[in-house]
């Protein structure tokens, strides 16, 4: 039988048009719910585009099953932004977002997208500054939807005062909105979800499950350097003087001209004769 984590490789290395965005989403939860029955997780995601698909009419657009796509999952169903509780490591997990109905920008997105894309809407998921989102394109231009927000579309400008909220600035400009709307790949999906989640737990000093979520990261995104120098600082942190010397050299390899190249030197300087007396 095919573990969750072969599973999950096998989706990222494959092309990112047929990752199935749900399916990877709960394969990483697995990670903190070993018992997590996935294919039950997708069966009430087909469930309910079943029920929303039934009161669709054949005839309706894009705008309608927007709408439709709101009224269900916002109104009748009850999902929403978990605002009370943001930080809760629950609102990143799909499945702690179905059954409980709160989550986070992003989690709500991925909800959003995969009810959508069962209903025949193409949704894209759009890593906007502080804020995930959706877009779905029209003839007359691109639709940013704010799931987090009940699914309500925004304007340029309430985006540009979104942006100004996160800058803190008191003047955007506009001609970046384009780029900042650019559509995310399901694996950069993936990976801003991942790291939230290290952020909550790194914040909590809950180290091993930031190094967990690490791991997870590095398993779609293997060359992202950051990662990797974050998990050798990881390592130092716990007293794996090998591990965090073996990321600290991967990271100058991927990053030859580090900002902190100086720093990390020091690191495996100091690193290196212990890591040595372990072998």
């Amino acid at each position: 039988m095919t573990s969750a984590l072969e599973r999950l490789n096998e989706l990222v290395r494959g092309p990112d048009q047929d990752l199935d965005l749900a399916e990877a989403a709960l394969l990483l939860a697995t990670t903190e719910y070993p018992a997590l029955d996935v294919p039950a997780y997708l069966a009430q995601l087909d469930e309910l585009a079943a029920r929303l698909s039934e009161r669709l009419p054949h005839t309706a657009d894009l705008e309608q099953r927007v709408v439709s796509l709101n009224e269900f999952l916002f109104e009748e169903l009850g999902f929403s932004g978990n605002t009370d509780n943001y930080y809760d490591p629950r609102n990143n997990f799909l499945n702690e977002v179905l059954d409980r109905k709160l989550g986070i920008p992003i989690t709500l997105c991925i909800l959003y997208m995969e009810i959508g894309r069962r209903v025949g809407l193409e949704l894209e998921g759009v890593s906007f500054p502080g804020h995930f989102l959706v877009k779905f394109a029209t003839d007359e231009g691109d639709v940013v939807l704010d799931p987090f927000a009940g699914g309500v579309p925004l304007t340029e400008e309430e985006l540009v005062d979104r942006l100004e909220d996160t800058y803190g600035q008191h003047r955007i400009d506009n001609s970046a909105l384009p780029q900042l709307l650019a559509a995310a790949s399901k694996r950069d999906i993936l990976v801003r979800m991942l790291r939230n989640l290290k952020v909550i737990y790194l914040h909590h000093e809950r180290f091993e499950k930031a190094l967990d979520v690490i791991n997870q990261i590095l398993l779609i995104g293997p060359e992202l350097a950051e990662e990797v120098r974050e998990r050798g600082e990881l390592y130092e942190r716990l007293e794996c003087h090998r591990s965090a010397l073996l990321d600290y050299q991967r990271y100058l390899r991927l990053e030859p001209q580090a900002p902190d190249l100086a720093d990390i030197r020091n690191r495996i300087i100091a690193l290196e004769p212990t890591a040595h007396r372990l072998n």
